[in-house]
This record gives structure tokens, C-alpha cells and sequence, in this order.
């Protein structure tokens, strides 16, 4: 599964108006342009989108712009991706009204094609615009919490890697 280089575009311009003041103050397409190296007529064309599904406010003319239309936080990556792709569906069985799959009559992983659909999406919408538009978190370490910086697994102890072939000796 991959996303469209559209969706991960509006991610990342997203993200970029996240990291330079969130909902509260307007931003314009040619600064996210040349902050995030996309092309002006895509930024132009995922602020339609974008502004469309709600998930930015544009005005146009003196002083106009867009904003996001809620704090970054409160907007997940489901629906910047639903924004841009649709509804998120694994396959065609699963998209309501398209009948195009050559085993439809005899499938029956079919009725499973949901739930799998829904939990992907569920992932998704695990997944705020805040999170993404910060410093990326360390994979195995905890968060911190209240404040206290989360600490770092001890790998000192941690034998050595042995490759296929080798065998490990210890002095």
C-alpha cells in the first residue's frame, strides 16, 4: 500500500504550516512553495483540496491566505489522506457501488476487507498533524511524561550481532 505523491505533498505542506503558527495566523501557498520545494501549482491545487474537506480556511485577496482551520492536533493523518484520496478502502470489493473483481461471487476474505480497511484507517486517525509536524519520536522509547525526559535502553550489555556463518567468541 502507498500513498499518492499528492497526499504525501499535502502532508508535508501541512505539516510545514503547522510548524510556523498552526491555526493562528495565515499563511500563503508561495511561502509553503519554497519551504517545502513543491511546485507553486501543487500547492495551489492541495489548497483547493484541502480547503474543500475543511481542513484549511482560504481568503483571498489583501491579507488573505490560508490557515488551518483547526489547531494541528486536532487533525489527523486519515483525514488529510481521505482529503486527497477518498475514502480510505483496500480494495475495490470494499468501495461501495464498484462491482469490477472477477472472484466477487465466490470470495470470502470479502467480508473481512472492512475491518481491515477500517483498522488501517483507524491507524491513520491515531496520527495528529502535531505529531508529524514535530521532531520525530525515538522508535522504542517512551514518550516522556510529566515533563521528565524518557530515558534510553542500555545496549552496553547487549551481546554482539553475529552474522550468518560466524560464530561468537567471547573474551
Amino acid at each position: 500500500m502507498r500513498l499518492s505523491s499528492l497526499a504525501d505533498y499535502a502532508v508535508v505542506m501541512l505539516a510545514a504550516a503547522a510548524r510556523h503558527c498552526g491555526a493562528s495566523c495565515r499563511l500563503n501557498a508561495t511561502l509553503l512553495a519554497n519551504e517545502t520545494g513543491l511546485p507553486l501549482p501543487t500547492v495551489q491545487k492541495l489548497v483547493s483540496k484541502l480547503s474543500a474537506a475543511g481542513l484549511i480556511e482560504s481568503a483571498r485577496g489583501t491579507g488573505g491566505g490560508f490557515r488551518l482551520a483547526r489547531p494541528p492536533a486536532a487533525i489527523s493523518l486519515a483525514e488529510i489522506v481521505e482529503a486527497i484520496e477518498g475514502p480510505i478502502a483496500l480494495t475495490v470489493c470494499v468501495d461501495s457501488g464498484r462491482h469490477d473483481c472477477a472472484v466477487e461471487g465466490n470470495c470470502r476474505v470479502k467480508p473481512h476487507w472492512g475491518v481491515v480497511s477500517d483498522a488501517v484507517r483507524s491507524a491513520l486517525a491515531q496520527v495528529s498533524l502535531a505529531s508529524l509536524s514535530g521532531p520525530p519520536a525515538l522508535a522504542g522509547v517512551a514518550a516522556p511524561v510529566h515533563g521528565h525526559a524518557p530515558s534510553l535502553p542500555d545496549l552496553s550489555s547487549s551481546p554482539s550481532p553475529v552474522l550468518a556463518g560466524e560464530s561468537q567468541v567471547s573474551f
